[in-house]
């Protein structure tokens, strides 16, 4: 019998894949991975014993998910087309670096996921197996014939759950798909396909409604050192935590309260298919927002230019599954230079969804409030920004220059203003 390495949450899909891989002839290991979901995964390892699996292994990654995933991702400010914070793409590298971990420990070279062939996670699964254990084989049953063919779809699952006594939740009260961990929980698929259909308040899970939100702000302290959050302080009631793990579950406590993260978007998937989205992201709105705050005052202007023009990449890498690529060491190496003097902290309110940046404080500011006054001169000759001017509008007198020899003068704009003084 072969060994397999399958990841394994525990909902339908991956219960199914386990119990069709075992008669397959397959011995399954399940790998479960611990990324802050918040579930039973104590029923879900119970359950997969019961299912039929060899062996199975529940394996903490909190702590490295948010020291080695989550905070890197803070320092290039990642998000997705401009909303999305990547909360699942994240997740999918560590887990099937854990997968590939428990692999060579169990003398195999065959993984298997519950991915589908329309998605993402597939190949962010994927590209990290063969990034991390080149010689590895993969088992995807959505993109296998014989699967696809006996299950075209989630009553056929269902029906082959009920028949080999696999328990199975009830679906009537979410029809739609779920991904959560500690950075966010996403809701997609089933109901939440129709892009136009506002999602009913009881799709949300990990925060309040505005509505409901409190009527006074929380105000908070945010302390980063090398632009890593080192510190959180309640200024309302002195509550402070220090470790990372504590300190990011603790923010999630804060927004939740206070409805920050929530975003509904239309994303692009990697594969070319659209996709809606439905996020929240309590911490890591919060900290994205701090983050790019304190980077305000600490850092260079041209170096943030430069950060700012990767940043986009960045995402897109993380988002289609390049966490373990030369690229992205690239990429690294230069956010963690970036970051060396971002130290310093950002006060903050957090009320009804909104992040609001109350003020900052940095060893490292380059904030010069003499130089930077309308009222005194501050060691700035105010007469030379005439030479700097004219040196700037060198190019741009020659290029309209050209165009009245040409012909071309005046430019559209200058048309349309002359006929609305007309």
């Amino acid at each position: 019998m072969e060994k397999v390495i399958l990841a394994y949450s525990g909902g339908l899909d991956t219960s199914i894949i386990l119990k069709w891989l075992i008669e397959k002839g397959y011995e399954v290991v399940a790998c479960i991975a611990d990324v802050g979901q918040d579930e039973d995964l104590d029923a879900a390892a119970e359950k997969a014993a019961q299912i039929g699996a060899a062996r199975v292994f529940v394996e903490d990654l909190r702590e490295e998910f948010v020291t080695d995933f989550i905070f890197p991702a803070l320092k290039a400010n990642a998000i997705y087309e401009g909303r999305y914070l990547l909360g699942t793409a994240l997740a999918r590298p560590l887990i099937a670096k854990r997968q590939v971990e428990i692999a060579d420990r169990e003398g195999s070279d065959l993984v298997a996921h519950g991915a589908t062939g329309k998605g993402n996670d597939q190949v962010r699964f994927e590209l990290a197996y063969f990034a991390l254990k080149p010689d590895i084989r993969v088992i995807s049953p959505w993109k296998d014939s014989e699967f696809l063919s006996e299950f075209k779809g989630r009553s056929d699952m269902i029906r082959y759950a009920e028949e080999r006594g696999i328990p199975v939740k009830a679906t009537a009260e979410k029809p739609y798909s779920e991904d959560a961990n500690l950075l966010h929980i996403s809701h997609e698929a089933g109901i939440l396909e129709d892009p136009g259909r506002a999602p009913d308040e009881s799709v949300f899970s990990y925060t309040k409604s505005p509505r409901e939100a409190p009527d006074r702000e929380t105000r908070i302290e945010i302390h980063f050192q090398d632009g890593i959050p080192v510190r959180v302080v309640n200024q309302d009631d002195g509550t402070a935590k220090n470790r990372p793990l504590e300190l990011f579950v603790y923010l999630n406590r804060l927004g939740s309260v206070n409805a920050v993260g929530r975003v509904d978007m239309v994303e692009n998937r990697f594969i070319g298919i659209k996709s809606r989205g439905i996020y929240e992201t309590p911490a890591g709105t919060i900290l994205r927002t701090a983050h790019q705050d304190i980077e305000g005052i600490a850092m260079d202007k041209e170096v943030m230019r430069l950060r700012d023009m990767l940043s986009p990449k960045f995402s897109e890498l993380v988002y289609n599954g390049f966490w373990f690529s030369p690229e992205m060491d690239f990429l690294m190496a230069a956010f963690n230079k970036s970051q060396e003097v971002i130290d310093g902290v950002v006060y903050l309110s957090l009320y009804k969804g909104n992040v609001t940046v109350l003020g900052r404080e940095s060893p490292s500011s380059l904030y010069d409030q003499d130089l930077s006054s309308m009222d005194i001169e501050g060691g700035f000759n105010q007469l030379d920004s005439r030479g700097f001017i004219n040196i700037q509008a060198i190019r741009l007198k020659a290029h309209h220059a050209i165009l009245k020899k040409s012909g071309a003068w005046p430019m559209p704009y200058m048309k349309r203003a002359k006929k609305k003084e007309a």
